[in-house]
């Protein structure tokens, strides 16, 4: 799977599990999430660095998810039907919610919690709507973006990288070449090969 796909299919995992619940003061997955922290944290488990460069909030998701690799195509979609959108398009309305688009008509986001507020409450999904996949609906969507991934290289290819030099060595070397969606040990053998 790529890394999109993973990030949504992480996102519908946790709105099935109802460990999992709203609140914007603990929203980073400890155990709840607010709209942004489960975009955000999905995506960054998934490989796709959003958070660790910079991401925090609705307010600065558009300019960094831009710089990670996401493209707008707001104008390629109606917002008020959802044509156009594909599985794994970032919904966002800036400042105030966002959400993945997962495919024939459905969504999945973090809403509220049970109060029907956005801090307290019990942890975990007390409704089983707090966080939830749902029908798509336009919440006055400002951008839609959509994940560009970058075609892998060749084993053979990221080997002579790592030999130049170019993703240093031992665990940080593991750590970039999985980010990037590499098999870490496929590589290290192929640089060991080439080294021999």
């Amino acid at each position: 799977m790529n890394k999109i796909e993973n990030a949504v299919a992480f996102a519908e995992r946790i709105a099935r599990d109802d460990s999992h619940g709203y609140d914007q003061k603990d929203r980073w997955g400890n155990p709840d999430y607010d709209c942004s922290g489960l975009v955000i944290d999905s995506c960054q488990r998934a490989g796709i660095p959003v958070k660790s460069n910079g991401a925090t909030y609705t307010g600065n998701m558009y300019s960094i998810f831009k710089k990670t690799g996401f493209k707008d195509v707001t104008k390629t979609v109606n917002l008020v039907t959802g044509e156009g959108l594909k599985r794994g398009d970032v919904l966002l309305r800036r400042n105030h919610h966002t959400a993945f688009y997962c495919g024939n008509g459905r969504m999945v986001h973090a809403r509220i919690n049970e109060k029907g507020t956005i801090i307290g409450g019990k942890k975990g999904d007390q409704t089983g709507h707090e966080i939830e996949i749902s029908n798509y609906a336009d919440c006055k969507w400002t951008d839609v973006l959509r994940y560009e991934e970058a075609p892998l290289k060749s084993v053979y290819e990221v080997a002579l990288e790592c030999i130049a030099g170019r993703y240093g060595n031992g665990a940080y070397r593991r750590q970039k070449l999985t980010q990037m969606g590499y098999n870490y040990k496929e590589v290290q053998a192929e640089v060991n090969k080439l080294l021999k």
